[in-house]
Formats: C-alpha cells, sequence, structure tokens
C-alpha cells in the first residue's frame, strides 16, 4: 500500500496545518495511508476523523539536538511503516525529514508555504531546505518566484499549487450557524460586519484595519461592528496594543477581538465585507477565496500572492472586478474603499458575488489534492 508521511511542527491552527489534514483525507480517498507527524493540536481529532493517523514528536523545536533526534526517529517510522514518501511543510520539521528520507531512499516533496524572512547568510541556509525536495510545491506563483530567485530552482522540479478552498462548504452554510455564529460574536441582527479573519500577529494589518474602521463616515460606521478573528497564538502583547488603539479611537463595543474562529464558512457569510489587510507579502492568502466564495465584498493588500486571487483594476473594468486591490499599510485608501463596498446596492452586490464566487472555484480543494497527489505519484512510478 502506498504510504504518505506528512510533517509539520503541530497540528493546532492555520493554513499549513489544514491543508495537511486536507491532503491526508485525499489520500485516504486514493486508498492510500496517511501519516502525519507533528507535535499535536486540536486538528488531530479531525485528522483522525478522515481516515489519518498521527504520530506525536517534537517537530516544533528548532533545537538542533533534538531536530537530529527527531530525523533518526523518522527514518525509524519510514523503515517501520513502509513509507513511501515523506512530504515536509515547514522548516524545522523539513531538515530532520530531508535526513530521514535521505537515509531510507525515499522521494522527498517540500510545500514552500511561507514568504520566510531572509535577512542574512544563515537565514537563506536555513530557508534552503524548503527548496531541496525532488519536488517542490510553491503556493503561488508569487511564491514560486521567490524559490528561483533565493535558490535558483525552477523548472520541472517546482510546482504551483495553489491552496485550496471548500467552495462547496462555504456556498452552503446553513442560516442557524451564521446567526449563532453572530450571536457569539455579540451582532445584533441589524449590525453589518466588517470582518478580518487571521491569527493576531502585526504583520497581517489589524492595526490599519481598525484605523479604516474608525474613519468611515460615522453615520455609516454607527451601522457597522469590526470583527477581528483570529488566535493570538501567545502574542499578549499585541492584543493590548489593539485594544489600546480601538480605545483612543472611541470604538469599545464596535470593534470587537473574538479569538480563534474554527467555523470559517459561517464567518465569511456573517460578513458583510471581509479585509485582507496585510502589510508583509501573503505567500498566498485563503482568506481573499474564502471570501469570494461566500459571495462577499473584499478588500485585500496589493502585495504577494493576493493579487493572483483576486480580479481588480487594471487587470480588468471597474464593472469586472472581483473585489478590491488597495496600497498595504494605507488606512486611509482602506477606509474608501470600505465605504465604497459598504455602499454598495443590492444589484451591484449579487453582480460582484456572482463573479466572486466564479472566481473562487479556480482555487477549489478538488483542484489542490488532485494536483498534489499527481506530484506524488510522479515521484512513485
Amino acid at each position: 500500500m502506498t504510504t504518505i508521511l506528512q510533517v509539520v511542527p503541530e497540528l493546532e491552527t492555520g493554513g499549513v496545518e489544514r491543508t495537511a489534514v486536507d491532503i491526508a483525507q485525499a489520500c485516504r480517498a486514493r486508498g492510500w495511508r496517511a501519516l502525519v507527524a507533528s507535535q499535536g493540536g486540536r486538528l488531530v481529532a479531525e485528522l483522525e476523523a478522515v481516515g489519518g493517523e498521527h504520530i506525536a514528536m517534537p517537530l516544533a523545536s528548532k533545537n538542533p539536538f533534538i531536530m537530529a533526534a527527531n530525523a533518526g526517529r523518522l527514518a525509524e517510522i519510514v523503515r517501520r511503516e513502509q513509507v513511501s514518501l515523506v512530504h515536509a511543510r515547514s522548516r524545522a520539521p523539513a531538515w530532520s525529514a530531508l535526513h530521514a528520507a535521505r537515509k531510507t531512499a525515499v522521494p522527498f516533496v517540500t510545500t514552500y508555504h511561507g514568504a520566510y524572512g531572509q535577512k542574512n547568510a544563515l537565514k537563506s541556509l536555513y530557508n534552503s531546505v524548503m527548496a531541496r525536495g525532488d519536488a517542490v510545491i510553491a503556493n503561488s506563483h508569487y511564491t514560486a518566484g521567490l524559490i528561483r530567485d533565493r535558490h535558483g530552482v525552477s523548472g520541472e522540479r517546482v510546482t504551483v499549487i495553489h491552496r485550496g478552498t471548500n467552495i462547496a462548504e462555504i456556498a452552503h452554510v446553513p442560516q442557524e450557524r451564521i446567526a449563532t455564529l453572530r450571536t457569539a460574536w455579540g451582532v445584533d441582527a441589524g449590525t453589518r460586519v466588517v470582518l478580518q479573519l487571521a491569527r493576531l500577529t502585526a504583520w497581517k494589518g489589524q492595526g490599519v484595519t481598525i484605523d479604516a474602521f474608525a474613519a468611515l463616515e460615522p453615520t455609516l460606521r454607527s451601522g457597522c461592528m469590526l470583527i477581528l478573528a483570529g488566535d493570538a497564538q501567545g502574542r499578549e502583547n499585541y492584543v493590548s496594543e489593539l485594544e489600546a488603539r480601538i480605545a483612543e479611537h472611541g470604538l469599545a463595543g464596535r470593534v470587537r477581538l473574538v479569538g480563534h474562529c474554527a467555523d470559517v464558512a459561517a464567518a465569511m457569510n456573517a460578513a458583510d465585507v471581509v479585509a485582507v489587510s496585510s502589510i508583509e507579502p501573503e505567500a498566498f492568502g485563503r482568506a481573499a477565496v474564502e471570501a469570494q466564495a461566500a459571495g462577499r465584498p473584499v478588500i485585500v493588500s496589493d502585495l504577494g500572492a493576493v493579487p493572483e486571487t483576486v480580479i481588480a483594476p487594471p487587470q480588468v473594468a471597474a464593472n469586472e472586478r472581483t473585489g478590491w486591490r488597495i496600497a498595504a499599510n494605507d488606512s486611509p485608501a482602506l477606509a474608501e474603499t470600505l465605504q465604497e463596498a459598504l455602499m454598495l446596492d443590492p444589484a451591484g452586490r449579487e453582480a460582484l458575488a456572482a463573479r466572486a464566487r466564479a472566481n473562487a472555484a479556480r482555487f477549489s480543494l478538488e483542484a489542490m489534492c488532485d494536483a498534489t497527489l499527481a506530484v506524488y505519484s510522479r515521484l512513485l512510478v
């Protein structure tokens, strides 16, 4: 039996973790065995529910002694479980997985998930493991460019596979789930929601979104609430900074930090407008696709890979857009665009929603899984 071992730091929350579970489910549907080694987390139960098997290891550690021990243990797992292919999705565990794969002579795949910082030669070396796979998956054309420019890898060894979204799930969310989530957020039935769904970290730009919301025309703002949904992952100082910013603008009660959101599909459908306000490049940015799948107006920072997912001028005419692309870290531009999106008439919103849903279909979960398993199959011949 074909056995695929994916290696990730943990299975807590985030795009890397979610994609590992999605691919495990696709492997099981193909009749393959799906193993995931990680430090564990809230997604382990979901992995096991779709037929995957979890192996607990301290793979989030960057301690070189622990990484070396992980390499030895992964090699043992490859031999014992007769693993056919190893797929690494993050740098620290990828070094351990690379040594294990080379020691056991099984194919090694990497997915370059992030626009990793690279300020010196040591960091360049550390990042380079993600370009050392027998096949290297880039989650966007932007990421493929980074791989080429940083590591000199291109051609057949690099395959662009955009991160996939469960389009059908987002498009068909029961109203009860949406209403339940809005109630949990403390949003009244008549209040409109501006949503930013991203983990709470400075580069995601929550501060920019708060400043933009504060700059909305007061009458318009009074009928809205800004929901910042995302896990702080221990960044309590950043949470305090955001809370102080909210207080400075006098927006207590109008802006809410609601923590981790497990029901992304309901969240996107509960929103009236979605903001993706990153101030540093996204390697992909699935929130923009999820918003479009829900037919919601989405405003994104025009940098990194996000422009690959949102169609907007000057690429097309204004009446063909699926969302808005604006300069990053520009709260006045975001405020102006939020106002434009919130003031769309019903016909304009419906036309935009139809275009957005059609565009989101290009980034389906099925397409991502089929393309990834095709990479596996090519190496297993």
